[in-house]
């Protein structure tokens, strides 16, 4: 056919579609056109168009949605040529994009579908100041979210959003900042008075920086900028000297805005000019004073700098406008200067003023000395503040040294003087251009000392003679100074003229060191003392005594001092019988001394003699006795009978006889007393209360010393305990033992259970004295024990007694007796109990005939048994009891039936029209009762369920319907159990009536 050559557009409208085609050769009489969506077949839209026609506008389509149209064109003589081809509507755009900021480092895109289909979407976001693509994503066609992350903060981004369907798409566009991020480290310091230089880092997430500057003295915004991306320091000029200033920062991208950090600065201030120091019109006063430069400041700091090394003495400060302080107070002689620091928040500019002085004054504590020295003297003084000193020494107003010494010194020694002369000493400061008036004060030299003193006793003992030859030069008399040589402690002065060489010094101490110091007096001064010393003569001790010390090796001495002193005393101790002799020496202070390690029962002697010095006095003789030794290892044990006590002792020298006492503990009254000689080292004791208590103590005698021993104390051994007896308590886990008190004494009882037949450690028990019984609780039920008991005294018991006792066993628990579906055997069971047994008894009675059937007697652990040829359709009761010995515990009475056995022999018999006669028999004793159940054998309708003795046999069923057949059957019943005839019919007659 003809070619059409149809094209489609749609002229960016995404619901229509343009098609356009050529005129066949010969023209067309009309077109007919057909849309229907690709592959399905049916007719959406349809069309027509007349001749010279050449276009043809579908409207109302699906967005992005693939169509097939058909053009058909009619020709002449009936002709057709169609051409089909395949369109495609463009998608719709997205709707509502938007492009926000989540952080200073991402973007995110939201928007909502437009109408139709598509495949997919593509997104590309652009850098808008660099112009570079730097995502290029395809999502799909349900996706209406994306978030851009990894983006330079602070810069703007565009973004398309191209809706794809086939080859078509729609886009969208938008744009948006990211966040701007703050710079941080943000630095204001000062480059100069007037300058403040601002720094900071990470300017590159921003697109503008923008800075203010205030004043902080006026309040006021001294300077405000705004700076590209990239800035990260500027220089604000032309600022006030010595002025706080706050500079704020801030970081905007597009419609966002963040605050930054801010900081705080001082313009260095400006340094003071002019700065002088001179004197103040007041005594040891300096003014300081300065020109004020220009700018501002906090306060000036003016320090007052003292001495050659300008070492800091006073700081003031003071208002930013002062130009001048004055210090007061200072010290004299002293050079100053001045140091004025202009301060402005942590910065400062400081000038310095040139030295001043301070008049000076005169040296104080003025001091001439001859130290000692016949030939010199010392001029000293205390340092007084200036440059030096000028120094002036006269003899008799005559001038004979001048000198001058620089600063720090504050002394001077002049040699070669004359010994006992008088000389004046004057002292002068020296300060810059001032000098102090001067200082005057007088001193003599000292005098020559004597020679050769000595000091000597003589032989007496409240007196010493001093003696010493004269000085050769310069003296006027003798003075001297009797000390107590160890105390130091003043006696008397003695003071005598230039021709005297000894003096006799009385009423002193006894045997006292006495130290004298001369020296020749010459003016106001003595010469160098020269000192003698010596003691008095002591006086012998007094009182002296020899004590024994009831130590059994000791005596000790005792003595009174005389009057005087002593330098130690000396000690003599001997005996007649021995050889060798003690001595020894103590203290002053000591009036007694006791010897050790001497001879048990031995006489001595002691002589005391005093020292003092060189010089020594005896006392008389005095002496005593040692005392005899105690006895050792004294001990007390039983005898071989409860009534004895074996007295044993180690004898350790001295003393004769000895006397054994013995008395009973608790009391301490003496009920013993027996003499043995010297050589026996034991003794019985009989006829004692057994399970005591006593006390033994051995007295040795010696001449006239008696000792004790230590005491011993000792237990008799008690008696056993009688009539011991174990017996079963109240409850089966028990035992009662009884026992009677022997005669005597005890502390207590122990008590020992062994079970029988156990390798277990025994139990033990106590009680007390008094007691005559003890329950032993939780033991084995039906268990023998072997019972032994002890009387206890102190560590010891008696002979033990004992007996055998048995425990009631537990009855068993849980007792059954059940029917196994017999009419002549019963099963019994239960469940053993705790403890032991000897065997079970188990019993059974017939409550039918209220009498004892059969006993078994079980091993200890049998738990069941069964019982046969029992009497069908019987009560019966079971009890089973556990055994040990002569002792029993029984169960509780369980009670079950045997089977019945079923009625024999069943008839029925029609006495009447209305009634049937039943009649049976049994077998043995037959049964508890017996149920007649009767109906109609037609329609099964019961018509009797009666309920009869056991003695029944027969039964009238009554008020039945003539002439009609009955099903009867007749149960024998024992308890729960029963057993049933066979059903068996029989008719009742016909009316009476009918039968006549």
């Amino acid at each position: 056919g003809t070619l059409l050559n149809v094209s489609v557009s749609d002229h960016d409208r995404s619901d229509s579609l343009l098609l356009s085609w050529d005129e066949p050769e010969g023209g067309a009489r009309g077109y007919f056109l057909a849309l229907s969506p690709l592959g399905s077949g049916m007719l959406l839209q349809n069309g027509s168009a007349g001749p010279n026609t050449t276009s043809f506008w579908f409207h109302g389509l699906t967005p992005g949605t693939r169509y097939e149209i058909e053009v058909t064109a009619t020709l002449a003589c009936r002709d057709t040529t169609s051409q089909t081809i395949t369109a495609q509507t463009s998608p719709s755009a997205v709707l509502n994009l938007t492009l926000s900021s989540s952080s200073s480092s991402s973007l995110r895109a939201a928007w909502a579908h437009g109408h139709g289909h598509r495949d997919g979407y593509s997104l590309a976001l652009w850098h808008s100041h660099s112009q570079s693509l730097l995502r290029n994503v395809s999502l799909l066609p349900s996706t209406s979210t994306f978030l851009f992350e990894g983006l330079q903060a602070g810069s703007e981004y565009a973004l398309k959003v191209s809706t794809l369907a086939g080859t078509l798409q729609a886009s969208t566009s938008a744009h948006q900042w990211t966040a701007p991020s703050v710079p941080t480290q943000l630095r204001l310091s000062p480059a100069s008075s007037t300058s403040l230089v601002a720094s900071w880092a990470g300017a590159a997430g921003s697109a503008w920086l923008h800075l203010e500057l205030h004043n902080l003295l006026t309040q006021k915004v001294s300077m405000s900028l705004s700076a590209r991306r990239g800035l990260s320091s500027y220089t604000f000029q032309y600022l006030h000297p010595g002025t706080h200033y706050w500079l704020g920062l801030s970081a905007s991208a597009g419609p966002y805005t963040a605050l930054g950090p801010n900081a705080t600065a001082w313009t260095y201030p400006l340094s003071p000019d002019n700065v002088t120091l001179s004197s103040a019109e007041e005594q040891n006063s300096l003014e300081a004073r300065w020109s004020v430069p220009g700018g501002h400041r906090d306060f000036y700091l003016v320090t007052l700098q003292e001495g050659q090394d300008s070492a800091p003495s006073r700081n003031i400060s003071v208002g930013g406008d002062n130009d001048h302080v004055t210090f007061h107070g200072l010290s004299p002689g002293q050079q100053y200067s001045v140091q004025v620091v202009a301060v402005a928040g942590p910065y400062r500019a400081s000038a310095q003023s040139s030295a001043a002085w301070t008049e000076p004054r005169a040296p104080s504590a003025v001091s001439l000395s001859s130290q000692g020295s016949p030939h010199r003297l010392l001029a000293s003084w205390e340092e007084a503040s200036g440059e030096g000193y000028l120094l002036l020494l006269s003899l008799a107003e005559h001038p004979v040294h001048n000198s001058s010494l620089p600063r720090g010194a504050r002394s001077f020694t002049y040699e070669g003087l004359h010994p006992g002369s008088l000389y004046s000493f004057e002292v002068s400061t020296v300060a810059g251009p001032y000098t102090s008036s001067p200082q005057c004060i007088s001193n003599w030299t000292y005098p020559l000392p004597p020679e050769q003193l000595t000091l000597s006793n003589g032989g007496h003992s409240t007196s010493l003679q001093a003696s010493w030859r004269a000085a050769s030069s310069g003296s006027t008399g003798y003075t001297g100074t009797l000390w107590e040589t160890k105390s130091r402690e003043q006696v008397r002065n003695v003071t005598v003229g230039s021709d005297w060489t000894n003096v006799t010094l009385e009423n002193l101490v006894p045997g006292r060191q006495y130290t004298l110091e001369m020296a020749a007096v010459a003016g106001p001064y003595r010469s160098p003392v020269r000192s003698a010393t010596d003691w008095t003569y002591p006086l012998a001790p007094s009182g002296v005594t020899l004590t024994n010390t009831r130590r059994p090796m000791g005596l000790s001495a005792f003595w009174d001092k005389a009057a005087g002193d002593v330098d130690q005393f000396h000690l003599q101790l001997y005996s007649k019988s021995h050889a060798a002799q003690r001595n020894t020496s103590v203290g002053p202070n000591t009036h007694n001394f006791t010897f050790l390690g001497l001879s048990p029962g031995t006489q001595y002697f002691l002589k005391v003699t005093v020292l003092a010095g060189p010089y020594r006095s005896s006392s008389h003789f005095a002496t005593e006795w040692t005392y005899p030794l105690s006895l050792a290892n004294v001990s007390v044990q039983p005898g071989r009978e409860p009534q004895e006590l074996r007295v044993s002792w180690v004898e350790s020298g001295g003393g004769r006889d000895h006397l054994v006492q013995l008395s009973v503990a608790e009391s301490l009254s003496i009920i013993r007393n027996v003499s043995v000689p010297r050589g026996v080292t034991q003794l019985a004791l009989q006829g004692l209360v057994p399970g005591s208590r006593y006390r033994v103590e051995i007295i040795s005698q010696a001449g006239p010393h008696r000792i004790s021993s230590q005491t011993a104390i000792g237990y008799t051994v008690p008696l056993a305990p009688r009539a011991l007896s174990a017996s079963p308590a109240s409850t089966a886990q028990a035992l009662a033992v009884h026992w009677e008190a022997a005669a005597g004494h005890r502390d207590g009882y122990l008590l020992s259970l062994l079970q029988e037949g156990s390798s277990a450690r025994p139990r033990n028990l106590e009680a007390g004295k008094d007691s005559t019984n003890v329950t032993v609780a939780q033991l084995e039920a039906g268990t023998c024990y072997l019972v032994r008991i002890w009387a206890v005294a102190g560590p010891y018991r008696s002979l033990p007694e004992n007996v055998t006792g048995c425990t009631v066993p537990d009855a068993p628990t849980n007792l059954s007796l059940t029917n196994p579906g017999s009419s002549s055997e019963l099963y019994t069971s239960w469940n053993e109990p705790p403890g032991r047994r000897d065997h079970y008894h188990v019993t059974l009675y017939s409550l039918s005939t209220q009498s004892r059937i059969q006993v078994q007697t079980l091993s200890p652990d049998a738990l069941n048994t069964s019982w046969t040829q029992l009497e069908a359709g019987s009560k019966f009761a079971v009890q089973v009891t556990a055994v040990r010995g002569s002792l029993e515990a029984s169960s509780i009475n369980v009670t079950q039936w045997t089977y019945p056995l079923a009625p024999v022999n069943l008839t029925l018999s029609s006495p009447s029209a209305s009634a049937l006669v039943v009649t049976w028999a049994v077998l043995g004793r037959g049964a508890e009762g017996f149920v007649v159940d009767a109906h109609e054998t037609a329609s099964g309708t019961p018509v009797g369920h009666t309920l009869l003795g056991g003695h029944a046999r027969s039964h009238i069923l009554r008020k039945l319907s003539p002439g009609t057949r009955y099903s009867v059957a007749v149960r024998a019943t024992a308890g729960p159990f029963h057993a049933s005839t066979p059903n068996i019919t029989h008719c009742t007659r016909e009316c009476d009536a009918l039968l006549a």
